[in-house]
């Protein structure tokens, strides 16, 4: 049986490496991982690379990102990789095209998101990964699976942002968790080896859809930093900032994740609370 072959481009990247991880054990495909320091997109040498690598029928998991964005150069240049990426796979005939997007391309919304939500971001961030949906959109039509991971964490996070993440490692340094003003806004947290399943699967089957990758459950920053320092044994440690303008999302993001669940009624979703004590103990 031919094995199936899986080209991951950005494959350094948090996301990225931990779907390799995966797609590395299965002995039906060989996985092909193109970081930034062996392919940088965002150099014109790195079409004639890629036209070397690229085979028709491949599958591609196209994960390749400066992220977050936060500015216009940010902006400018995870744009910059398109035209470069074009170049080296024209001509080819590409069997599926995997995009690694944001949930940031939702506008927001108290009402709880699907994948028909209306798309229409609020942050740079999300105006660039739906102008590059939008390009992929037009190149792979019938071949393209999007998907829309919400905020992942996990102890190899690199971004280090506001969230559990910080909050286990700021309290294992014995420092504060300092929230912004009660903490109450609520959110959806998705395990990192959680993501990486779903879309390991994604790049070895036939469907070429849109996914949101969430809970579906949701818990005010407050109930994640409470559960921590009553897991961590220290007392008094939450601290509260004054908040500087408005609440993120409207300080509530929720998913309806039915298509996910029937898609996927295999793999079991970890409920953030529930995992904070095995994550406080891997960090």
């Amino acid at each position: 049986m031919k094995k199936k072959r899986v080209i991951i481009l950005g494959s350094g990247g948090f996301v990225a490496s931990h779907v390799s991880k995966i797609l590395k054990k299965q002995k039906s495909v060989t996985c092909i991982e193109l970081s930034k320091k062996s392919l940088d997109l965002s150099k014109k040498s790195s079409s004639i690379k890629l036209k070397k690598i690229v085979k028709n029928d491949d599958r591609i998991f196209f994960a390749a990102a400066r992220a977050p964005v936060k500015n216009m150069e940010m902006l400018i240049y995870n744009l910059s990789f398109l035209k470069n990426f074009f170049k080296g796979i024209k001509g080819k005939k590409i069997k599926k095209f995997l995009y690694l997007s944001s949930d940031a391309v939702y506008h927001d919304t108290k009402k709880k998101i699907s994948e028909n939500t209306p798309t229409n971001p609020s942050s740079l961030h999300g105006y660039m990964h739906l102008l590059r949906e939008n390009y992929f959109k037009n190149l792979f039509n019938d071949k393209l699976c999007i998907l829309r991971p919400t905020l992942i964490y996990g102890n190899k996070d690199p971004h280090n942002g506001y969230g559990p993440n910080k909050f286990i490692r700021d309290i294992k340094k014995d420092d504060n968790i300092h929230l912004f003003g009660k903490g109450e806004e609520k959110r959806d947290h998705i395990y990192i080896e959680d993501v990486a399943k779903f879309i390991s699967e994604l790049c070895v089957n036939n469907l070429n859809e849109t996914f949101n990758l969430a809970t579906g459950k949701i818990y005010s920053f407050y109930k994640i930093s409470k559960t921590i320092e009553l897991i961590s044994g220290k007392n008094n440690k939450i601290k509260y900032l004054k908040r500087i303008g408005p609440m993120p999302h409207l300080g509530y993001r929720e998913f309806n994740i039915r298509k996910l669940k029937k898609t996927f009624r295999y793999i079991k979703i970890k409920d953030l609370i529930k995992n904070l004590k095995e994550q406080y103990a891997n960090y």
